[in-house]
């Protein structure tokens, strides 16, 4: 069974900055891509950065310029550098982890953390 161990959140001002990782507990599945999602009250969860073991990035409109996504394939982590934090990117940030075995493509998922940010 894979786990995702979810670290960083937390509550800081309009304009500030927060750091988020996920370390994923077993190394022996193929990685398609590692990543971060986040849901709002009352809404659908959403995108907000993947990167794909090669480095390939695919960043939310919303959120470009200000997150930034990166990963270290060692130790199957995956990190985002929020900066320039918005009220509106107050939500529970979701670790994801997609890999590949026998053609077949499965989604795992971390157990959320908070990120709330103040005006």
């Amino acid at each position: 069974q894979v786990q995702l161990v979810e670290s960083g959140g937390g509550l800081v001002q309009a304009g500030g900055s927060l750091g988020l990782s996920c370390a994923a507990s077993r190394n022996f599945f193929v990685i398609v891509s590692m990543g971060w999602y986040r849901q709002a009250p009352g809404k659908q969860r959403e995108l907000v950065a993947t990167i794909t073991s090669s480095g390939s990035t695919n960043v939310a409109d919303s959120v470009k310029g200000r997150f930034t996504i990166s990963r270290d394939n060692t130790k199957s982590t995956v990190y985002l550098q929020m900066n320039s934090l918005k009220p509106e990117d107050t939500a529970v940030y979701y670790c994801n982890l997609r890999t590949i075995r026998g053609g077949v493509i499965d989604d795992y998922w971390g157990q959320g953390t908070q990120v709330t940010v103040s005006s």
